[in-house]
């Protein structure tokens, strides 16, 4: 784990080396991944039953391709009260969250008497990309199911890892909360694949989202223009910018939220008081032997945990704009002081009682969001992901006459007669 203070000699450097680390997975998979998008659009269900037998050791001809809403339901109905009520809360406020999203139609008539405007359609269908293995989260399910389905769209298609066939029930509960229409026993690159190009028994969908591995990343990112995706997303982090009013013990936890989820990922925290910084840091060192994720979070947080003394909570808003974290809490008397003050970050926590854990599953916002720095340019997985919007205009002979001729001297100054001629024509 990282110490610095800005106070320190060579805490520029130090920290510049903190925001370039490399944290995306080593291996140079683009080679294997071109390999097997291309089997998959050239020999489709075959290469399904291939990879899936290479990956996951076992046939889709012995254990099903598809799983069918039986499964999803009776699963449902086997969770105890308890956590089908926590499942149902979650869909509910993450529905109504994202139903405020929708883009309004726009159609106007300006002085020029130019009628123009912009229509908004969901796509026709979407995939949806659910990881199997450690990373098999019902949350993910409903954070990306339910803005598709608030979108308008008419088709969703689940795929997951199934390793020896088996799938996490509570997957299964929560594709039948959300309203996924299909899914199917299929996972890694060759799954990606299969939404883009679609196979003899899948069909191909418009938008793919969902979080995976680094061979998912890279799919995503070498189809992307075939299909849209949400983002190529990263190992997640977490930055807490926090007093020393704060029980050491909640901040601690709240780092390790994210450390346990991944070897790379990262959590940080900022701090302008040191003695609060020291008893954090043993309070980390307490809870990780606590947990059952205790050798993922170790090696993460080892590895990719920071914490960072600043003379003041406001000197730490410019390091965290250049970290442009995924998750930032700021655990402080006056959160919004500092809130108003932060330009980049995935998605922001405010005050003492808002741990970014409650956004992972019921507050409502998504939880699929940038990492890597790319807070500097995108956002958060919205309804808007699953939409496009077409523009419209319409004119009439006087509209034509008000702004024409500007547009043929612009084609003319462009070199473009027959875009010139197009419009100077109907000018008479």
């Amino acid at each position: 784990m990282i110490r610095l203070s800005t106070s320190e000699p060579g805490f520029d450097r130090a920290f510049e080396t903190l925001v370039n680390a490399r944290r995306e997975a080593d291996a140079d998979v683009a080679r294997d991944v071109r390999t097997i998008i291309s089997s998959v659009r050239d020999e489709g269900d075959a290469a399904l039953h291939a990879f899936t037998r290479k990956f996951d050791q076992h046939d889709l001809n012995e254990t099903g391709w598809r799983i069918e809403r039986a499964e999803w339901l009776a699963a449902y109905e086997a969770l105890t009260p308890e956590l089908r009520d926590a499942l149902d809360l979650a869909a509910a406020r993450i529905r109504t969250y994202h139903e405020k999203q929708k883009p309004a139609d726009s159609d106007t008539t300006d002085d020029a008497g130019v009628r123009l405007g912009a229509r908004w359609n969901a796509v026709a269908a979407a995939g949806l990309y659910v990881p199997g293995g450690r990373a098999a989260y019902p949350s993910s399910v409903l954070m990306n199911a339910i803005p598709a389905k608030v979108a308008g769209v008419e088709r969703l298609v689940m795929v997951t890892p199934t390793p020896k066939g088996e799938v996490n029930p509570l997957v299964l509960a929560a594709a039948h909360v959300a309203g996924v229409d299909e899914m199917w026993r299929i996972g890694g690159a060759q799954a990606v694949a299969a939404l883009a190009y679609g196979t003899g028994r899948i069909g191909a969908v418009d938008v793919v989202t969902g979080p995976g591995n680094a061979w998912v990343a890279e799919a995503k990112r070498q189809l992307y223009g075939v299909v849209g995706i949400d983002m190529v997303a990263g190992p997640s982090e977490i930055v807490v910018v926090a007093d020393g009013k704060n029980r050491a013990d909640w901040i601690a936890a709240d780092l390790l939220s994210q450390s346990e989820h991944d070897p790379t990922s990262q959590s940080i925290l900022f701090t302008d008081d040191a003695a609060f910084a020291r008893a954090v840091a043993e309070a980390v060192d307490l809870q990780i032997g606590t947990l059952s994720t205790a050798k993922v979070a170790r090696a993460a947080w080892d590895a990719n945990g920071a914490i960072i003394v600043t003379a003041t909570l406001e000197e730490a808003l410019p390091l965290v704009d250049r970290l442009a974290p995924e998750h930032l809490e700021l655990a402080c008397d006056d959160p919004q002081a500092l809130f108003d003050r932060v330009r980049h970050a995935g998605s922001v926590f405010l005050g003492r009682h808002t741990p970014e854990a409650i956004g992972d599953y019921v507050a409502g916002p998504n939880h699929v969001l940038p990492t890597g720095r790319r807070a500097r340019f995108s956002s958060g997985l919205s309804v808007l992901d699953f939409m496009k919007r077409t523009s419209f205009l319409e004119l009439g002979a006087e509209g034509l006459a008000a702004i024409g001729p500007a547009a043929v001297a612009l084609a003319e100054a462009e070199g473009l007669p027959a875009h010139a001629r197009s419009v100077a024509l109907r000018l008479g």
